[in-house]
């Protein structure tokens, strides 16, 4: 299944492989053909909101947004608006709000871990340097809450929500763990405060816009946080494996630059030889590459861990949380908004790895 059309700035051709995923079947393609007007709805108020008089400001907030993306954000919000009133123009602002929010924390977490591509072209820090970058992702930030601002007290409490989460996820991944934490229970937290929170936020925001019933905003908040973790964990078995053409990021990215990941996690809870020797192999490298080494001195450790059973273990996982997200849909209605649903807590898990 192929969109058809797109909006102005980007086609949404390429990007919606997740998508094709949960509107599977012929009822839920019915609802496609609603929804896939209404992302082209939101790519053109996107195209819109991102414009700013200020030349700078104008290329550096486009940059990564014409860059690409998977609009998975905005596809959730406009599916659970179907509960409601449809997308109607607030649902289609909200979905706009947040994934300028999302787009904003990429380029403050490319400078946080020092990634050096983005979405298959090069970082926006290393293009303009890390001042630039950060005030870009603020100003997308402002942008996403005077969006929300327009829509009232609930539009503004669900931006700001979800904000203090995503700060505080970062904010803790950057800390790490002390020594009275679980550092898996600590690492879960992270992921569902710095990808499940927005996953969550834009699952309820098809409520919040779309004058839903307000019992089924709780267990969209619960779904989303649990498809969120799932999602990156997902993420962090695929990190180990990528194909940086097809992923738009280096194999390895966050290990290299001494952020843990969760099957570094779950090595570092064997202690047989051989994982005890595989773990300090890889603290030593990230040391190494902080001093100035060459990154791909870890390519054969990332290689070892990628064929641990500690990634096999992180796998398990994520099937689990997904299952979980699943389960919290139980009060939905049966029908096309809840199977769509399910079929991306299964789709975010059966990613290619």
């Amino acid at each position: 299944m192929t969109p058809t059309s797109s909006a102005p700035g980007l086609p949404l051709a390429g990007h919606l492989s997740v998508t094709e995923r949960v509107f599977a079947g012929p009822a839920s393609r019915r609802l496609w053909k609603t929804v896939e007007a209404s992302l082209a709805q939101v790519e053109a108020q996107l195209a819109t909101e991102i414009a700013f008089t200020d030349r700078l400001a104008d290329v550096t907030s486009r940059y990564l947004y014409q860059a690409g993306g998977k609009r998975v954000r905005p596809m959730l919000t406009l599916l659970t608006a179907q509960l409601g009133d449809g997308a109607t123009q607030p649902v289609i602002e909200g979905a706009a709000a947040l994934e300028l929010t999302h787009l904003g924390s990429l380029y403050h977490d490319d400078v946080m871990d020092g990634a050096d591509v983005r979405r298959g072209v090069p970082a926006a820090h290393a293009v303009w340097g890390n001042s630039i970058a950060i005030l870009t992702g603020d100003l997308l930030f402002s942008r996403a809450s005077q969006i929300m601002a327009r829509h009232g007290d609930a539009a503004i409490q669900l931006q700001a929500d979800t904000f203090e989460r995503l700060v505080l996820g970062q904010l803790h991944e950057t800390v790490g763990a002390s020594d009275d934490d679980d550092p898996v229970e600590f690492y879960l937290q992270v992921l569902a405060d710095k990808t499940g929170s927005l996953i969550a936020a834009s699952a309820k925001a098809g409520i919040t816009f779309g004058n839903g019933p307000e019992e089924y905003a709780e267990p969209l908040q619960v779904f989303g946080d649990k498809a969120g973790v799932a999602f990156q964990l997902l993420d962090d078995v695929i990190d180990l494996s990528a194909d940086a053409d097809e992923t738009g990021k280096v194999p390895g990215t966050d290990l290299r630059a001494g952020v843990p990941t969760m099957p570094y996690l779950l090595l570092g809870a064997d202690t047989d030889a051989a994982s005890v020797d595989l773990r300090a192999r890889i603290d030593e490298g990230v040391a190494r590459i902080a001093d100035g080494a060459d990154p791909a001195i870890l390519d054969e450790p990332l290689t070892r861990l990628r064929e641990h059973p500690a990634t096999r273990r992180t796998l398990e996982l994520a099937r689990q949380w997904a299952s979980d997200a699943v389960a919290a849909l139980a009060p939905l209605p049966a029908g096309p908004v809840r199977e769509g649903l399910t079929r991306f807590a299964d789709a975010v898990v059966d990613r290619s790895s």
